[in-house]
């Protein structure tokens, strides 16, 4: 069994001997464009003083604490951070059952024979780059969608394990609820450590999906980057029998 690879002239030469024509579709509707913005907003503050609170830098100094709040400032930005990405993550568990087709629950899943051979022509096509691409799907790739779905749950771990170092110092009924993930993952130390590892999860996402979004507008110039901000994606016309 052989491969072929196709080299990236190749690639051009066989998009510029079949043009094809282009029609605007509207994929990510407003409440989803709101979320996306507010939780990235969220996930930078998050990751960076979450990463503080983990390992302290002495920005500033003064005689006595209480002369210097910045420190606390970083906790109540971390604190005030977690809560908007919580209420903004369940808003749009919310619209994955009343939103468009892009934007439904449906698409986190490979239900579908379709679905998976999306997955395995991607992994081609975008990681070994061994093929052309197939098909390309109007709002999220299947193993977009897949991955989404993965990251949607470490999403609830890290707000699970977030509160419940939280509720040692809180009496809030929210955090309050967590209170029995400590003595279940063996104490604060180990909550606290899982906390962190999932820090660099994140991190590690914000940089791929960046990363991802710009390769995808370049390469398939449909306006990926622009379509989270506008709602706005061009999609290529089905040729006329």
């Amino acid at each position: 069994m052989s491969t072929t690879v196709v080299t990236q002239k190749q690639a051009k030469q066989a998009v510029a001997a079949q043009p094809a024509d282009y029609r605007r579709v509207y994929v990510w509707e407003l409440p989803v464009r709101v979320y996306h913005w507010i939780n990235a907003v969220a996930l930078v503050a998050l990751c960076i003083t979450g990463y503080l609170i983990g390992a302290p830098i002495r920005l500033l100094y003064a005689p006595e604490a209480f002369q210097l709040y910045w420190f606390g400032w970083v906790r109540f930005i971390h604190f005030l951070a977690a809560f908007i990405y919580v209420f903004n993550f369940l808003a749009r568990l919310y619209w994955g059952f009343v939103g468009n087709q892009y934007s439904s629950w449906r698409a986190f899943f490979p239900f579908t024979r379709r679905q998976q051979n999306e997955i395995v022509d991607v992994i081609k096509a975008d990681v070994f780059e061994t093929k052309l691409h197939g098909p390309i799907s109007t709002g999220h790739n299947s193993l977009a969608g897949l991955i989404y779905f993965f990251t949607f749950l470490a999403f609830v771990f890290q707000t699970i394990t977030g509160f419940a170092l939280y509720s040692s110092m809180s009496s809030s009924w929210l955090p309050r609820m967590f209170t029995w993930i400590v003595p279940l993952m063996g104490g604060e130390f180990s909550v606290r450590f899982w906390h962190h590892i999932f820090l660099w999860f994140f991190v590690t996402f914000i940089i791929v999906h960046i990363y991802l979004a710009f390769y995808h507008d370049y390469i398939e110039g449909r306006g990926t980057v622009s379509s989270i901000i506008g709602g706005w994606k061009f999609d290529r016309e089905k040729p006329k029998e």
